[in-house]
C-alpha cells in the first residue's frame, strides 16, 4: 500500500514539475527589447488632416476652423490646423509646406489667393496626398480633388434681391443713389459674389432707378484689400467726402457690400458721418458675424447671407470619410479652376434679418442672446 502512494505522489510531482517548466518557457518566448507600447492598432494607423484658414482676424474663419478641427478630431483623426497670419500668402504656403512634409493624408484649404499655391499643391500631389478646396477654389492646379463651398453666384443674387426688395426698385420711380464694396481681389470667390448682385442691380443702373455718383462699378475699384473693415472704412469715408452724402446733404440710399466685415467698415464711416439708424442706408453683407446681427438689429445693417459653417464642416468631413475610405464622393456641381472641372458640392445658404435672426441663428443654436446682447 506504501509502495503505491508513493508511486502516485512521484508522478504528481513529475506532472508538476513539467507543467512549471512550460509555463516558464512561454513566458521566455517575450524579449525584453519587444515591450508592448500603449498604442493601439488604431492608434498606429491614424490619418492626418492638414486644415489651412486664411486669418484669424475675422470671426467667420476661426468658427470654420475651430468646426472643421472638432468634426475630424472626433472621428479619430489627428488635425494640424493653421491659420495664415493675417491673410499673408507667404505665411499659408509655408504652413501648407509644413503640412505636406509633416504627413498628411488630406488637406482642406481655404486660400488667401486662390493662384498662389500652384507650387505647394504638385507637391503634395506628387505625394499623393489629396486636397479640398474649402468654400474659395483654387486655381491654376490640377492638384485639387474636390471642392466644398456654398452657392457663390447666389450670394450676390441674394445681396441685389434684398437691394431691390427694400428700395422697392420694381415700382419706385427713384432714382436711388448707391455705392458698391466687394472683397480682396485675389479671392476668387468675389468674381461670382460681385456679378450675381450685378445681374439684378445692373438693369437699374441701366434704366437711371440707381445711380452710382462715383462711378465707381468696376469689380477692381470697388475691391476691398485682405476684406478688412478698416480698409472699408477709408474708402467709405472718401466717397462720404467727395460725394457730400449725409443726413440733410446728398441721400445715400443703398451699399452693397459683399460681406460683414465691409459692411460693418462702411457702417462705422456712416455713424461718423452723422447716419442714423432712421435714414441709414441699406447695408447688405455675408457671414452673420455677431458685430453684424447686433447692427441689423439696431437697424444699421439691412441683411446678412448665412453660412452655416456646421454644414460646411460637416459636407468636408464626409467627402474626406468618402476619399480616404476610397468610396465615391458625393458632389452636386462642377466649379471650373482653369485647368480642370473641380467636383463640388454647394451648399445651402439661409438670409439672416432683424425679423428672423433669432430662428437661423439663436433657437439653432450657432449663436446665444449673450453672444449677441
Amino acid at each position: 500500500m506504501k509502495k503505491t502512494i508513493m508511486r502516485v505522489l512521484a508522478l504528481i510531482l513529475v506532472a508538476m514539475t513539467l507543467f512549471a517548466l512550460a509555463a516558464c518557457d512561454n513566458t521566455d518566448n517575450t524579449k525584453t527589447d519587444d515591450k508592448p507600447t500603449n498604442q493601439s492598432p488604431t492608434q498606429t494607423a491614424k490619418k492626418k488632416i492638414g486644415i489651412s484658414m486664411p486669418t484669424m482676424s475675422l470671426q467667420r474663419w476661426n468658427e470654420d476652423g475651430n468646426n472643421l478641427k472638432k468634426e475630424f478630431e472626433a472621428e479619430g483623426y489627428d488635425v494640424d490646423l493653421q491659420f495664415g497670419g493675417d491673410n499673408e500668402v507667404s505665411v499659408q504656403i509655408s504652413q501648407l509646406e509644413n503640412m505636406v512634409s509633416g504627413g498628411c493624408d488630406v488637406l482642406v484649404i481655404s486660400a488667401i489667393d486662390g493662384s498662389s499655391l500652384t507650387t505647394v499643391l504638385n507637391d503634395a500631389k506628387s505625394k499623393g496626398i489629396k486636397v479640398v478646396a474649402y468654400d474659395r477654389l483654387i486655381l491654376g492646379t490640377d492638384a485639387v480633388d474636390y471642392y466644398a463651398t456654398f452657392g457663390n453666384l447666389q450670394v450676390g443674387v441674394e445681396q441685389g434681391l434684398a437691394i431691390e426688395k427694400a428700395l422697392d426698385l420694381k415700382n419706385a420711380s427713384g432714382p436711388f443713389n448707391i455705392e458698391f464694396f466687394t472683397g480682396d481681389p485675389g479671392d476668387h470667390n468675389i468674381t461670382f459674389f460681385y456679378p450675381g448682385a450685378l445681374s439684378i442691380l445692373q438693369q437699374y443702373l441701366d434704366n437711371g432707378k440707381l445711380v452710382c455718383l462715383s462711378g465707381q462699378t468696376d469689380i477692381n475699384i470697388v475691391a476691398t484689400e485682405g476684406w478688412k473693415t478698416e480698409n472699408a472704412t477709408a474708402r467709405m469715408e472718401n466717397l462720404i467726402a467727395t460725394n457730400d452724402y449725409g443726413p440733410g446733404k446728398t441721400p445715400l440710399h443703398a451699399v452693397m457690400c459683399s460681406n460683414d466685415s465691409t459692411a460693418q467698415g462702411v457702417t462705422v464711416a456712416l455713424i461718423a458721418a452723422g447716419f442714423t439708424p432712421a435714414d441709414f442706408p441699406i447695408i447688405t453683407g455675408q457671414d452673420c458675424d455677431k458685430v453684424s446681427v447686433k447692427n441689423m438689429i439696431a437697424g444699421t445693417q439691412y441683411m446678412s447671407v448665412f453660412k452655416d459653417t456646421r454644414i460646411l464642416a460637416n459636407r468636408v468631413k464626409t467627402m474626406v470619410l468618402q476619399l480616404l475610405s476610397g468610396g465615391a464622393v458625393d458632389t452636386n456641381a462642377a466649379h471650373n479652376n482653369e485647368v480642370r472641372d473641380v467636383p463640388t458640392y454647394e451648399c445651402e445658404l439661409l438670409i439672416g434679418t432683424k425679423d428672423n435672426y433669432r430662428e437661423i441663428l439663436i433657437d439653432s443654436g450657432y449663436y446665444t442672446e449673450a453672444d449677441l446682447s
